[in-house]
């Protein structure tokens, strides 16, 4: 069995088009951070190895933020439960 997300275009597109934006931002944000001179537009002077940092380094970032959450929702819970 195939997998057809590649085929579909579906992989390179968030699932919330409204977040498009806000995702654009925190790329050029981390772009910034590590150093990759990531700009508006073309950008074919990069190497794969600088953009799959920026889109890494993206996933790590947004892993942490929602193990944040995760964590600070399950001891609200817990606080509350022990009254």
């Amino acid at each position: 069995m195939t997998n057809n997300s590649s085929s579909t275009g579906t992989s390179s597109r968030s699932s919330v088009p409204e977040a498009r934006e806000a995702l654009d931002k925190f790329k050029y944000e981390v772009a910034g951070e590590i150093g990759v001179p990531l700009k508006q537009g073309y950008n074919g002077d990069l190497t794969s190895a600088q953009n799959g940092y920026v889109g890494g380094y993206m996933v790590k970032k947004m892993i942490e933020e929602q193990e944040r959450m995760m964590a600070g929702k399950s001891s609200t819970p817990s606080s509350t439960s022990s009254r």
